[in-house]
């Protein structure tokens, strides 16, 4: 079934709809951008009855709803009238032309610095009946109607008075689709130009009047889903639209400003979501979608709970969804039924990252696995933090993150998290299927290089959430995270040291050879062997630390003492691979799949943001 219509509308027709509001923006559209330059361009096109594109319409008074408002600079006596037709594509065209053709005021646009500036356009009637000469011959000139030099102090060109327009032979753009009064002043003031004048009326003025702009008109039936992918494909040289965007257009068709609700304002007083959730760091870089994810995948358990409830089977029943439909279908009702539970869920899921040694959210291996987490923890309240319950949370979050199972495109992994997580503790129903799905080959520590990856991020804080020590500052992650210290991931073994052993990069550059350290430690390491840079570490003049204690901090970073006090790098890598793999196994709960033995002579990864070389 066709859902969309193409034709042809006449440019005035098009004008006379937007001035009357026939024709206005859905809210999700952004503000009028394009400059002096591009609307001059867009008047010489259409002059010369080149293409311009088409634009797209889609039809009022189905399901969809949204806040609207008329084009840039068009304002109405009293309330603004219901719009027929909703613009998706042509907004910078159409908002210029309505601009330029139909309004008294000048042209509301921008130089090419981007400044804002006000704009009579006109066009110079000797020079467009010259060969060649259409493009110069339209111009802009300042709000007073005059062109001036000399930083404004010489005037070359006064058009402030309908006797100037017409002794200086320039048109008015304002009244190209009616030039009754223009030609009124003409006959008035300088009527032996009315000759020539007919010949610009015929070249140039019906040009405007005749010219028919190709348009795509989508059906009233069209679902939000499609609205948001046509308005993305059409777009292309703009910032893609979002989720949030077109649910906030959505809601304000009800009078309910979700962006205020979730960005806040200073205006209205409204604090804002996101600035409640950013009191925890881990959440400083959640996204509103995210928040609109948890609230669907609530929102659907729910529904589908009662359809079970009710005796619906098969496809009656309704799924868990976190899918951009899904969230595009949201109600108000919705929304405000779960948003705080929401809020408080991922206030409670930074607890429980905080708890597993997650502090910041450069960290954070995913946060779309944030989603499913806080949805859960917003069910289970304090509950979370029953011994059987946390374990179970911390088990799946760790397959998750070690089996690299939330990168691209997770909205069903999501959904299946959330109905498997709270099935498993509640009922003790199967092991949620990021559990089953999760596998880390002993190989992957090779390839593991740079934060980049989740698996090297989670790695990382494994390692320090063994009550790791600085090699420095002999204190753990937590309290140098209280003074504010930070640690780094270096080379254990530097790397300079180890070209000179002739140790391949792909080997000294995993994360086997690394471990997070303070930029004081690191420095004190430069390109020493271990043997003198540990010797140098424990005898320090601010802490002196006997082989014991030396070693005791070591182990905390899962590094055998003796290896490094002696330079053995390949004793050092087969130790301190088991003891990183035994970690992983603890954390998932479950046994490293064996792989192929690495080759040594594969290429490598530079080293990502972050990874300072020792």
């Amino acid at each position: 079934m066709t859902t969309f219509d193409s034709t042809k509308a006449p440019l005035p027709e098009i004008i006379k709809d937007l001035m009357q509001g026939k024709m206005q923006l859905p809210d999700f559209q952004r503000g009028w951008v394009w400059d002096d330059t591009h609307v001059r361009s867009l008047l010489v096109s259409i002059a010369r009855s080149f293409p311009v594109g088409a634009v797209m319409l889609l039809q009022t008074g189905g399901g969809l709803r949204f806040q609207v408002r008329p084009i840039e600079n068009v304002e109405f006596d009293g309330a603004i009238p219901e719009p027929e037709k909703l613009i998706l594509d042509g907004q910078q065209r159409l908002t210029s032309l309505t601009q330029v053709l139909a309004l008294e005021k000048p042209v509301k646009t921008f130089n090419e610095k981007g400044k804002r500036i006000n704009r009579h356009y006109y066009i110079d009637i000797n020079r467009a009946l010259e060969e060649d000469q259409l493009e110069e011959a339209f111009i802009a000139i300042e709000e007073d109607r005059k062109q001036k030099t000399n930083f404004g102090r010489d005037i070359v060109l006064d058009l402030s008075t309908p006797q100037q327009e017409c002794e200086q032979f320039y048109f008015p753009c304002n009244q190209i689709l009616n030039s009754d009064p223009w030609e009124e002043h003409l006959m008035e003031f300088t009527p032996e130009k009315m000759p020539t004048y007919m010949q610009f009326r015929k070249k140039v003025l019906n040009a405007f009047r005749s010219y028919l702009l190709p348009v795509i008109e989508l059906d009233k039936t069209t679902s939000k889903e499609a609205v948001c992918l046509v308005f993305e494909k059409v777009n292309t040289g703009g910032v893609p639209l979002s989720v949030f965007e077109l649910v906030t257009a959505s809601f304000a068709a009800e009078n309910f400003n979700l962006r205020d609700d979730w960005f806040g304002s200073s205006l209205r007083k409204v604090q804002g979501r996101a600035n409640l959730l950013k009191v925890e760091p881990i959440l400083s870089g959640v996204e509103p979608t995210d928040f609109l994810q948890a609230i669907s995948i609530l929102h659907t358990l729910e529904r589908r709970k009662d359809d079970i409830a009710s005796g619906k089977t098969g496809k009656a029943v309704s799924a868990v969804s976190a899918k951009r439909v899904t969230v595009l279908s949201l109600t108000l009702e919705d929304y405000k039924r779960w948003a705080n539970e929401v809020e408080q869920g991922f206030l409670l899921a930074a607890k429980f990252l905080r708890k597993e040694c997650f502090y910041t959210a450069r960290d954070l291996p995913y946060r779309t696995q944030l989603v499913p987490l806080a949805a859960v923890l917003s069910q289970l309240k304090e509950r979370w933090l029953e011994p059987r319950i946390n374990q179970k949370i911390s088990r799946w979050y760790w397959c998750g993150v070690m089996g690299e199972l939330y990168g691209g495109a997770v909205e069903t992994r999501v959904a299946n998290d959330l109905e498997d997580l709270l099935a498993w503790i509640e009922l003790d129903e199967d092991e949620p299927r990021t559990i089953y799905d999760a596998s880390f080959q002993p190989n992957r520590l090779y390839t593991l290089r740079t934060r980049l990856s989740a698996a090297y991020k989670g790695l990382n804080t494994l390692v320090l959430r063994q009550n790791s020590k600085d090699f420095f500052w002999k204190a753990t992650i937590q309290e140098l995270d209280l003074e504010d210290v930070g640690l780094d991931v270096h080379h254990i073994f530097p790397k300079a040291w180890c070209d000179q052993k002739g140790i391949k990069p792909a080997i000294y550059n995993s994360i086997i050879n690394k471990t997070p350290i303070s930029y004081k430690a690191n420095r004190m390491i430069g390109k020493k062997a271990p043997s003198i840079y540990i010797d140098a570490l424990q005898n320090h003049k601010q802490v002196k630390l006997n082989d014991d204690g030396m070693d005791t901090i070591l182990k905390s970073h899962f590094i055998d003492p003796e290896t490094l006090r002696t330079d053995q790098f390949d004793a050092f890598f087969e130790h301190r691979k088991k003891a990183l793999l035994q970690i992983v196994e603890e954390a998932m709960g479950k046994a490293v799949e064996q792989g192929p033995e690495v080759d040594q002579d594969d290429e490598y990864e530079e080293l990502g943001e972050g990874e300072m070389e020792a």
